[in-house]
């Protein structure tokens, strides 16, 4: 019979997968199941489709389960009966009830992409970017039934790189979970673990993205649209309207983009459309438009949509 604490892992985005990963090969451990959320109709053809949690605990022959509200009774029945000693979440997606929080016989941890209390909430890496942060990390905390509010046992932080999309960020906060894990359930197993309160004077919150978050307002300043085409990249893509030749408006994704504070005209008029893309008028400076995406059509270089797409000079983009 092992003496290993039974762990559960909770999560439904890729970024848990490394610890998920590390968590089903760890030696401190014995990992008891995955609870992530249920299958969902996914792209434009929407075919129902597995979370990543699910489809990797699959390939791991490890128990699922799938709560549509984690609140109710039968669903923490259900994870009762898993009879976790710890469980580790990162992005969940669902708020934790109290009867889950003091569920573990040792604790309930969250792994937060974010240096908490800074970008409490849903989209902690997209906000960092957006602000211009120069450093963030992620935070294993205690979870209470506040949003992201609970005593702080650590912290690892890492540089947001200069062209930083939040894709990359993505991948690089997922990768630091699994070394700021370990160090956590270290401490954890040691009963050394500290609990540190968060300053609540110091707390911002990244609120949930939805379609529109990426919207272009081209009366802002060239540095803050870079940032958002950047926190947008992969999704949900920053986004201005442009006119076709109909008289219809579409969507015309931003996947990259070149801010530029040399240079004057109305905010999202076209301005010259060189060997490198579109420039298009800030309210400060202007955006060089590199890679785009005409709604309904595949993503191209800026350059070639042009050929295939009248943009003349002094065009506005927006509205």
């Amino acid at each position: 019979m092992s003496n290993k604490p039974r762990v559960l892992f909770m999560g439904s985005g890729e970024v848990g997968l490394p610890t998920l990963q590390w968590l089903a090969s760890s030696p401190l451990v014995h990992l008891a199941g995955v609870v992530t959320q249920p299958d969902k109709p996914v792209g434009r053809s929407q075919v129902v489709t597995p979370p990543p949690p699910k489809r990797m605990a699959s390939g791991l022959n490890l128990p699922v389960l799938q709560p549509l509200k984690i609140r109710r009774a039968e669903e923490l029945d259900r994870i009762k009966e898993l009879s976790p000693d710890l469980i580790i979440v990162m992005a969940y997606g669902q708020i934790l009830p109290k009867a889950l929080l003091e569920m573990p016989s040792i604790a309930c941890l969250n792994l937060h992409a974010s240096i908490l209390p800074r970008h409490r909430g849903a989209a902690p890496i997209q906000a960092a970017i957006l602000a211009g942060d120069q450093v963030t990390g992620l935070t294993v905390m205690y979870m209470s039934e506040g949003l992201d509010t609970g005593d702080i046992l650590l912290t690892r932080s890492l540089r947001i790189r200069r062209r930083e999309t939040a894709g990359s960020l993505h991948d690089r906060l997922a990768n630091l979970a699994v070394e700021a894990l370990p160090l956590a359930l270290d401490l954890i197993l040691a009963q050394k673990a500290p609990r540190i309160a968060q300053e609540e004077s110091q707390a911002s919150y990244a609120p949930k993205l939805d379609s529109e978050s990426g919207r272009i307002d081209w009366s802002e300043d060239c540095w803050r649209l870079d940032r958002l085409v950047r926190a947008m990249n992969p999704w949900p893509s920053a986004f201005t309207l442009v006119r076709t030749a109909a008289g219809t408006t579409r969507r015309l994704k931003v996947h990259r983009a070149l801010p530029f504070h040399r240079f004057a005209g109305d905010p999202g008029a076209v301005g010259r459309i060189g060997s490198r893309g579109i420039m298009v008028a800030c309210g400060n400076g202007a955006l060089m438009l590199l890679e785009v995406q005409l709604e309904g059509r595949r993503r191209m270089a800026a350059t070639e949509f042009v050929r295939g797409f009248a943009l003349p000079a002094g065009t506005v983009l927006g509205g």
